[in-house]
């Protein structure tokens, strides 16, 4: 499984406007819930600052990953938001952040193959800094299916 198989444009906001974290993470889950993926925002919210809590998603050059396991997630996914203007996170080189990749993962353990496969792919790709470049800059939908293809 890689990205560019489940990357689904309902659950992509490229034009992303938020004032903070929570603010961001408010607008991904709701979101993920509308399109099906999660059936209660609330709930999985509260995970994904579970796992905030051990530790910081803020993998430094402008990206956070936040994730964490949660009963609410009905279908694996990954909501993404290109923030216009960068946010504060907490983060390994102490900047904010503009592109959130949030993971909505499953308790259930026949999806934790998956969601490996789907981080791997994703690292391999922010590992490479004319991906990130292109993707801090993305217009369309599109585009990102281009980055990740």
């Amino acid at each position: 499984m890689n990205v560019n198989e489940i990357l689904d444009a309902r659950i992509v906001d490229l034009h992303a406007r938020a004032k903070d974290k929570d603010d961001i993470l408010t607008q991904l889950s709701k979101k993920l819930q509308n399109a099906g993926y999660i059936d209660n925002a609330e709930e999985f919210k509260k995970d994904i600052y579970l796992r905030e809590s051990e530790g910081c998603t803020g993998i430094g050059n402008y990206i956070a990953i936040p994730h964490g396991k949660s009963d609410s997630v009905t279908n694996v996914g990954i909501a993404i938001a290109r923030l216009e203007n960068e946010i504060e996170w907490e983060t390994l080189d102490d900047k904010g952040v503009k592109l959130v990749f949030l993971f909505a993962v499953s308790n259930d353990t026949t999806y934790a193959r998956n969601h490996m496969l789907l981080l791997a792919d994703i690292a391999r790709k922010l590992g490479n800094d004319d991906a990130v470049e292109e993707m801090l800059h993305i217009q369309s939908f599109g585009d990102l299916q281009r980055i990740f293809s």
